[in-house]
């Protein structure tokens, strides 16, 4: 993609379509209407390149702790093949070409940047100098020679803004081979961890938040969650964290399966009015299900957010 700045400052993003290793086709996910804290964080001006602090609660994606989307919704997707809007090279052309047909949309290109070189014309658009940015893709939780690539929120991915309707679409890519379990410090996997969750089998799940209650503080803030199993699970060790990583700990014992529960919430854990998210971990600290809401849901005073 061939992108430029409001100073006239060009850019080349490289977008994977492919993997090197095995199996070669990418995980991919598109979100049309995309609402998360993440955008309030990001300008409304096509500024150019912006450097984000690898950290919760800014704008520096992260794909695990984020919740930015649900990992068992990715589906692999071939990169091109005969035919119409049936391969990723064709599921990405579709939203660059909206966006290219919309003078006021604004694309945001997570990843990591090259250049300028001055010297060097950019190798597929001819530009000067050569200038761009790579690794369009998740960005941890890699195999082989590709960990020392690893890092958290550093994840790439594409965000595009269009502010006639208002409307985000976003555009999260992965490898098959990385996990989705990994080190809070390095963003290395974690030993024995699965590779990535199957879709539909996250055994608790997050249904709702009372995320702004009536009256004054401390509000009584509450998260609701459901067994969507057939087995009952132990919640023994499990808990609640939130965006800051401050955990609660659920009640210990069995949760019956297709029931749910109302975990009334208490400091540190916190449920900030200006967007944030919930996430279930395990006995072991693995993330089974997360979820996010924004600040125009979590400013609705005595609303209940579901998900």
């Amino acid at each position: 993609m061939h992108l430029t700045d409001q100073a006239g400052t060009s850019f080349r993003v490289a977008v994977n379509v492919k993997s090197q290793e095995t199996p070669s086709d990418l995980l991919q996910l598109v979100v049309d209407d995309f609402r998360h804290p993440v955008t309030q964080g990001l300008p409304r001006t096509a500024a150019g390149w912006t450097v984000l602090p690898s950290r919760s609660g800014g704008a520096a994606l992260d794909y695990i702790r984020g919740n930015l989307f649900d990992p068992a919704a990715v589906r692999p997707l071939p990169p091109d093949l005969p035919g119409v809007d049936n391969d990723l090279a064709d599921r990405l052309d579709h939203y660059v070409q909206r966006a290219i047909a919309d003078p006021d949309a604004i694309v945001y290109a997570f990843g990591e940047r090259w250049g300028p070189e001055p010297a060097t014309p950019d190798k597929v658009f001819g530009f000067r100098p050569g200038n761009g940015v790579h690794d369009i893709h998740m960005n941890q939780g890699n195999s082989g020679r590709f960990r020392g690539d690893d890092g958290v929120w550093q994840d790439g991915g594409l965000l595009l803004y269009f502010p006639a309707e208002p409307r985000w679409v976003a555009i999260f890519l992965a490898f098959q081979s990385q996990s989705w379990h990994t080190d809070d410090a390095t963003g290395h996997t974690l030993d024995g961890a699965p590779v990535r969750p199957g879709a539909g089998e996250e055994p608790v799940r997050v249904l709702a938040a009372l995320v702004n209650p009536a009256g004054p503080a401390p509000e009584p803030e509450s998260v609701l969650v459901i067994n969507a199993s057939p087995d009952p699970v132990d919640l023994t060790g499990w808990r609640l964290a939130d965006q800051q990583k401050n955990t609660f700990p659920l009640p210990p014992g069995p949760l019956a399966p297709g029931t749910t529960l109302t975990i009334a919430v208490a400091a540190p854990f916190a449920l900030g009015n200006g967007g944030g998210v919930i996430t279930v971990l395990d006995a072991a600290g693995l993330k089974v299900h997360g979820v996010s809401y924004t600040t125009a849901q979590g400013r609705r005073e005595g609303w209940t957010v579901t998900f």
